[in-house]
């Protein structure tokens, strides 16, 4: 083990736990805005409960979401300096952007959110939240849009002088096709794991309790789960032909395609040898792995062993395929967890239609692991993500281990794993003990906000 390989951990364990909250703060801002809005426009007092509700859920993860993001943007200087001085020019224009605009505007408007109650007008006090879910999605785009130029790197040039890459067009980094079918899709990801802790915490309310003021909760969030799911599941398809038209290595990894093949099956099962070079056995679908990445039946998909002679003639003596199993299982564990939270949502949906109350048991213990399904569907997506481009940092520009700080020991690095590894651990332990602590005490005993002067109607007086 080396500084490299304790580098990539700390990266990954870092990055992985922050986006333990992503999703949630993406998708349960804007589930908590329409709760307001309903309410707003009803004048509906339990549509105020569950606002209140599930907004202290929300505030809590997002504080969470602040303290672990912040290290991420350390590692890059401290662990990855070489990388930084070589991508810093693109890479740190989207990510300023989404500091100083996006993120800001969020926490600005959350704060007035927060602090609001009773004392900006209802409507301004709204627009509040949606501000700040907005602020939120478009902080995600800006993100979005740096990660995928280190999948697909366009509008740039490598200044032979300097040997760093520089900025030549802002608006191909933005529209880059890869950042215009990943944002959609993480987006509906996120909705994903909201919807599915909305319908969780509201059922399992309505189920244990029997309080009928979760209701509208079980049925909006699980609707929201269904129709994030349905999402999914189309923009992972124009994903695919995208990522087989950009990083064909990462789609054969996918697969366990040792061997191009025309027409190419999908792999339901592989079993491969121990060193990832070759499979023993495969349960296939046929014509559906064409489909997946070409959207023909009949389409050429390369395999490992092709892609891995091209790469080693265009780049160079080397292994340029990611670690398979890693690749192979994430892949089918994303697919197989989102769709698991999803059809517990109709479940739930359909055991409650007609004012019925659910009385289930498998159906209440569900709860438990409803909004952990799709929260792993999207982690297992992001490892996908970024280890199927392994060996690359920018593909095609960096590899992995031209990017690591040189001036950066085993020591250091190990040190800094264990400290963050150590303290990222209790802040899980406070953050689900506050989660269950408040899912578990029910919609708050609440009055409705007294009508500010604007809110009032017109008196005259004689």
């Amino acid at each position: 083990m080396d500084a490299l390989d304790v580098a990539r951990w700390q990266f990954g364990v870092t990055t992985v736990y922050h986006f333990l909250f992503v999703p949630l703060t993406i998708g349960l801002s804007t589930l908590v805005a329409v709760l307001q809005t309903i309410w707003l426009r009803t004048g509906d007092e339990r549509y105020l409960r569950l606002t209140k509700f599930y907004g202290k859920l929300f505030l809590i993860n997002f504080a969470m979401g602040i303290v672990t993001g912040i290290v991420q943007e350390f590692q890059f200087g401290m662990n990855w300096s070489d990388y930084s001085r070589f991508v810093g020019d693109i890479f740190g224009a989207p990510l300023a952007i989404e500091a100083l605009l996006a993120f800001f505007l969020e926490s600005t408007f959350l704060g007035l959110w927060i602090f609001g109650w009773d004392r900006l007008p209802k409507r301004v006090h709204l627009a509040c939240i949606w501000i700040a879910a907005i602020g939120s999605t478009v902080s995600a785009y800006f993100i979005l849009a740096a990660n995928s130029w280190m999948q697909n790197p366009v509008g740039y040039r490598v200044n032979p002088d300097t040997g760093r890459a520089e900025l030549t067009d802002f608006m191909a980094v933005l529209t880059n096709k890869v950042t215009l079918i990943t944002f959609p899709h993480t987006i509906a990801g996120a909705f994903l794991v909201a919807g599915a802790l909305m319908t969780a915490v509201g059922l399992w309310h309505l189920m244990r309790h029997r309080t009928e003021e979760f209701r509208p909760a079980v049925k909006l969030g699980a609707w929201v789960t269904l129709v994030a799911a349905a999402t999914v599941a189309i923009t992972g398809d124009t994903q695919g032909k995208i990522m087989t038209d950009v990083q064909p290595m990462k789609m054969a990894a996918a697969e366990a395609l040792y061997q191009t093949e025309q027409p190419a099956a999908f792999s339901v099962l592989t079993v491969g040898t121990l060193d990832g070079s070759r499979e023993i056995f495969a349960l296939k679908i046929p014509y559906l792995l064409s489909w997946l990445g070409t959207g023909d039946p009949n389409g050429t998909v390369h395999g490992i062993n092709d892609l891995q002679a091209q790469y080693t003639a265009q780049y160079g003596p080397g292994d340029y395929s990611p670690v398979i199993p890693v690749t192979y299982w994430t892949f089918r564990l994303m697919i197989g967890l989102g769709m698991a939270g999803a059809l517990i949502a109709l479940i739930a949906l359909w055991a409650q239609r007609r004012g019925r109350i659910p009385t289930n048991r498998w159906l209440l213990r569900s709860t438990l692991i409803l909004p952990v399904l799709p929260l792993l569907a999207n982690i297992s997506g992001w490892v996908f993500t970024e280890m199927g481009r392994q060996p690359w940092l920018v593909f095609g520009e960096m590899l992995t281990r031209d990017g690591v700080s040189r001036s950066v020991s085993l020591t250091e690095v190990l040190t800094s794993f264990t400290a963050f590894t150590l303290l990222y651990a209790a802040l899980a332990a406070v953050e689900v003990k506050l989660l269950l602590r408040y899912a578990k005490a029910g919609l708050p005993d609440v009055a409705a906000p007294a009508p500010s002067e604007e809110d009032r109607p017109l008196a005259f007086a004689y």
